[in-house]
């Protein structure tokens, strides 16, 4: 079991990270806000975990042990394998997702690829008891103030290898289309990547 990575990054994918570890470089497959924090050429140190199948070995990375622990508590879940506990973490953060668990709020659950309306009841009725602590706060949720979605995304796409100029193009662009609640931050990620991937 690879319970975790320390290494230089060596390449940023929009959805995977390489870390040189011992000379090796690793293939590490990350969610958006994980790969945001990365920076090419500089030391990284990344949670993991190592999901084995008969024709592959994958090595999931997060940001922290926390991240990870609650992707492989989702995939005690019927139904629910890594991609798709990826695609959870992907959409909403750890904090996020327990409370909608804890709280039975399928209607934040359904807002991940994959999960419908009898898959969010499925993740309620089997984790609920499971899931841990809450998060208190004025609205149950710990996240970045207002705002704070520019500059993660922009530092995300100068990661991922575009320039300030552009990152702050996109950045500008995508806040154009955001009117009512700010969607999760690696929502915003995927859509500057594909108005940057349009002007390439």
């Amino acid at each position: 079991m690879i319970a975790s990575v320390r290494g230089k990054v060596l390449a940023v994918a929009p959805d995977a990270a390489v870390i040189e570890v011992g000379g090796v470089g690793m293939a590490v497959q990350c969610s958006p806000n994980t790969l945001a924090g990365l920076r090419l050429g500089e030391e990284a140190r990344l949670a993991t975990s190592l999901v084995v199948r008969e024709d592959s070995l994958t090595l999931y990375g997060f940001a922290d042990d926390d991240e990870k622990h609650l992707f492989e508590l989702l995939q005690t879940a019927s139904g629910v394998g890594p991609r798709l506990a990826q695609a959870a973490l992907a959409v909403h953060t750890p904090e996020v997702l327990r409370k909608a668990i804890g709280g039975g709020d399928t209607a934040t659950l359904t807002r991940v690829p994959g999960i419908g309306k009898k898959g969010a009841e499925r993740l309620v009725l089997e984790l609920r008891d499971r899931i841990g602590p809450l998060p208190i706060g004025a609205d149950g949720v710990t996240g970045p103030t207002s705002g704070a979605w520019q500059t993660q995304v922009a530092q995300a796409l100068t990661g991922l290898g575009w320039t300030q100029s552009q990152a702050d193009q996109a950045v500008a662009m995508v806040a154009e289309t955001v009117d009512g609640p700010t969607p999760p931050v690696p929502q915003l990620l995927k859509q500057a990547i594909r108005l940057l991937g349009k002007t390439r």
